[in-house]
């Protein structure tokens, strides 16, 4: 597999995308990226339609199913379908999981991979997930890809990067990416340890915002509240963004002392698979762009709403094309609320003209067709 450069090929437009959030701020001194992210890609298998979780000694029959890449990927497509200019640097095995991620992502996407590497004999990580009653369930194996000297230019200069935080880990390209000016917004997973210690998240230091969810956060701060969470992480960066699951989001911007709340869009989910990634690319967009805190969060939740309401991480993300039909839907409703409507006319001057009926299907059950079938 080449890398090949498709921002390049692309001319640095996603294959998908009728919009660039960006347009108004772009010169020719800009970087060639918008969005530098690192990390895993596992080949994600989503089961939906089941009744309740399985049980042991039997066998369940689930009603929907898709594959997709997930992982980082969940990230990476969410910005690209978005209209950001997307480099991801990710190990893919060279069996036929790892050749369809790098299809799927590259050539589907438009994501850049040229900082990203096959590696011989080394077996795609999978995951599968089981989605029922509103959660799921996962289960994963996988290898850790072998380690490479990173290439000269990597992390490359980007207007932004997403990191993952690991307590009791640093990640150097982090560092290197803030001292290039990359604005850095980063997210957590759960501490194993059970420290939840901020002293070990070191990387914080470098980051523009922090997106945990509400029980990250208080358990951070040893808070019983999600919104006194995001003040206590307001004194340790920028701008602490603090997602609170079906109540939506809330943010505090250390510089201005200004805070939003947004509520969350009520959908029926069917799998909640990557909504976190999609709600920061969302924000991650809106920040870029310099639209206002209020908007940036509720761009998040809205672009997350829509992801759930399909499986897979990434073939779940929307595009323009999905803000598009869902806003033509309901501002044309007729029992719409005025009030709720006017907290999203922030997108009347930024969506093309719905060319596509509410709601669209992405996902689809097969790793993928040969051709001519």
């Amino acid at each position: 597999m080449a890398a090949e450069s498709t921002l390049n090929r692309k001319n640095g437009q996603h294959p998908h995308t009728a919009v660039d959030p960006l347009a108004r701020l772009r010169s020719p001194k800009d970087p060639v990226y918008d969005v530098y992210l690192t990390g895993t890609v596992f080949l994600d298998i989503i089961f939906t339609g089941l009744d309740s979780a399985p049980v042991r000694g039997t066998e369940s029959w689930a009603r929907g199913m898709g594959s997709s890449p997930g992982g980082v990927a969940n990230m990476a497509t969410a910005l690209a379908r978005l209209g950001l200019r997307t480099s991801l640097a990710a190990a893919f095995g060279d069996d036929h999981y790892g050749e369809y991620c790098w299809d799927a992502l590259a050539q589907g996407e438009g994501i850049d991979l040229s900082l990203s590497r096959t590696v011989p004999g080394w077996h795609s990580p999978v995951t599968v997930s089981m989605a029922y009653e509103g959660e799921r369930t996962m289960v994963s194996h996988g290898h850790e890809a072998p380690p490479q000297e990173p290439a000269p230019d990597c992390p490359p200069s980007a207007r932004a990067a997403v990191a993952a935080l690991t307590p009791g880990r640093q990640a150097e390209w982090v560092a290197q990416a803030a001292r290039k000016g990359t604005r850095i917004f980063a997210d957590v997973g759960w501490d194993d340890t059970g420290r939840w210690d901020p002293a070990d998240l070191a990387d914080l230091r470098y980051c523009e915002a922090f997106l945990p969810n509400a029980e990250e956060a208080m358990r951070y701060t040893r808070t019983t509240c999600p919104r006194a969470a995001a003040h206590r992480l307001a004194e340790l960066v920028p701008l602490a963004v603090v997602t609170l699951g079906a109540e939506g989001a809330y943010a505090v911007d250390a510089a201005t002392g200004e805070s939003a709340e947004v509520p969350a869009i009520k959908v029926e989910a069917l799998d909640p698979t990557g909504a976190g990634d999609v709600f920061v690319a969302g924000f991650v967009a809106g920040t870029l762009a310099g639209w206002p805190l209020a908007d940036r969060l509720a761009f998040g939740g809205l672009t997350a709403a829509l992801s759930v309401q399909e499986f897979g991480g990434s073939l779940s993300a929307p595009g323009w094309s999905e803000v598009a039909a869902w806003w033509e839907q309901v501002r044309t409703h007729p029992a719409q609320d005025p009030e709720a409507l006017r907290r999203y006319a922030f997108l009347q001057d930024l969506v093309p003209e719905a060319a596509h009926p509410w709601p669209l299907r992405r996902a689809v059950p097969t790793i993928g067709f040969r051709s001519g079938s």
